[in-house]
């Protein structure tokens, strides 16, 4: 079965190389593996400041880069799409395209199963109910079954912030205070 990429992922060079690992994956049947190889990555990549260094430093030198991928990818266990998929990005310098890579897989590999993705982060971290609350909210407003990726981040004071497709729903208090800060300015 083929999926349509929209052009909107394949305009980014992220999106170029998700676009060709997905299809890659679907081919050789390896879709679930590569998604939880991409899994650990995205934590790899929020848990250690090493790796994230390592993806983004202008200092790192193509061979470094290549050792230090393929050393991520043996103690991360990632398959082997996966661990070739990193090493493509290391030889061909666009290390820092891994994370903005990971995004653009999702959303593809989410349009293939027929479902949507969504990107809520908030101040504090939610409960399951509070997450099945919300996947029910936003299933009803996309009209299907919606992946919720959550992440925390405190500067929000509280409330969410959801980015879904093109949609950016902002109820953070951070959003309320500011334009209630602009107002009063005058």
């Amino acid at each position: 079965m083929r999926v349509d990429i929209s052009g909107g992922i394949k305009a980014s060079l992220a999106g170029r190389y998700a676009a060709a690992l997905f299809e890659l994956a679907e081919e050789n049947k390896q879709l679930d593996a590569v998604e939880g190889s991409l899994a650990k990555l995205k934590s790899a990549l929020a848990d250690s400041e090493e790796f994230a260094t390592l993806t983004t430093s202008p200092l790192v030198g193509r061979s470094e880069a290549i050792a230090a991928t393929q050393s991520v990818s043996d103690s991360l266990g990632l398959d082997p799409l996966t661990t070739n998929f990193l090493g493509t990005l290391a030889e061909n310098r666009r290390l820092a395209q891994l994370g903005a890579a990971i995004r653009a897989f999702s959303t593809i590999a989410a349009q293939y199963r027929g479902e949507a993705n969504a990107e809520v982060i908030s101040a504090h971290p939610l409960t399951d109910d509070q997450v099945a609350a919300l996947k029910a909210k936003l299933k009803s407003l996309a009209g299907r079954d919606v992946n919720v990726d959550m992440n925390v981040d405190p500067s929000l004071l509280g409330g969410l912030v959801v980015r879904m497709g093109s949609r950016m729903i902002d109820g953070s208090l951070r959003t309320k205070l500011n334009t209630l800060a602009s107002a009063m300015k005058g």
